[in-house]
């Protein structure tokens, strides 16, 4: 039997020429409002003027491929190469059982669900299935956990032994609607479950850490909040004024992280005294090819016994 791995990713847009079809594409073909285009190339122009997220995901699967002997497959859900295309090149090379793996820990159906959608889409298209194992949510996997705590005591590191017992590390995650929550979904439970792991690993009693929301965007319903960049201004009122912001949310350098968090939270921060030290993102580190093969491995335990 042929294994493979697949690794889902967002997409994002490989220049600033890319972005009014890389929108039409996160909007279901609605168009972007003129105001709205402007603010998202002025934060990719910001950035350096594309996403590093396609070569930071190809990165982690060449290692991940070197460390498991198994092809490993990138597919993005709004941009090249689409989720469907790599699919169709999955079959074409006879791969009959494969491990899919999003690249973010904690379970939406607007998140992680609408990767899955996408797959089931393209898989329906194909003469002959795949057999998949979908990995729905890993927010509590020891590697991950243990590669984000590292990472966090880096950050705090940096601050001078006699101030650390000052410094707050606010974890934060992607918002969502607040819908969600009445669905019943397990996003926020599975963000807060992370967060708590990790200040007990960290040994952060409760008043060294909080959770926060970010990049909630505009849609007319309300989101899950706080919000960071109002978060800051109240901790900074209330004497927080050393903090590290840790995004839990995501793996990688999202313009989320690389703008929201470096630019407009930093932004804030200067406004009212506070500094605002960031852990690195596990990209395409050791410690995320690690994570990504011990869940490929469990995901592909049954067949991979049957040799």
């Amino acid at each position: 039997m042929k294994m493979a791995v697949l690794l889902l990713a967002y997409g994002g847009p490989d220049s600033l020429a890319d972005i009014p079809a890389y929108l039409l594409d996160i909007r279901g073909g609605r168009a972007t409002p003129q105001d709205l285009l402007d603010e998202i190339c002025h934060r990719y122009a910001a950035i350096g003027g594309f996403s590093p997220l396609l070569h930071i995901t190809q990165s982690a699967a060449a290692q991940l491929q070197a460390r498991l002997g198994l092809p490993v497959y990138v597919g993005m859900r709004h941009w090249t190469p689409w989720i469907k295309d790599t699919v169709a090149q999955m079959a074409a090379d006879g791969v009959e059982r494969a491990a899919v793996i999003c690249m973010a820990p904690h379970y939406s159906s607007l998140s992680i669900g609408a990767y899955r959608r996408k797959l089931d889409e393209a898989l329906a298209q194909l003469a002959r299935p795949i057999d998949i194992s979908f990995v729905e949510s890993w927010h509590t996997q020891p590697d991950y956990l243990e590669a984000v705590a590292a990472n966090v005591r880096a950050a705090l590191a940096r601050y001078a032994p006699e101030e650390r017992d000052e410094v707050l590390v606010v974890f934060t995650a992607h918002s969502l609607p607040e819908f969600i929550l009445q669905r019943g979904e397990p996003y926020d439970r599975q963000l807060r479950e992370t967060a708590q792991l990790l200040a007990d690993r960290l040994a952060l009693p409760a008043d060294r850490w909080t959770f926060s929301y970010q990049s909630a965007a505009k849609t007319g319903v309300p989101w899950l909040g706080p919000q960071i960049e109002e978060y800051i201004v109240e901790l900074a009122q209330a004497g927080r004024h050393k903090l590290v912001v840790a995004p839990i949310g995501f793996i990688a350098d999202h313009v989320e992280v690389l703008y929201d968090i470096d630019i407009g939270v930093q932004q804030i921060a200067r406004q009212y005294g506070v500094r605002v030290e960031r852990p690195p993102m596990l990209n395409d580190s050791p410690a995320m090819v690690t994570i990504l093969a011990a869940l490929a491995e469990q995901a592909l335990q049954p067949a991979i016994a049957r040799g």
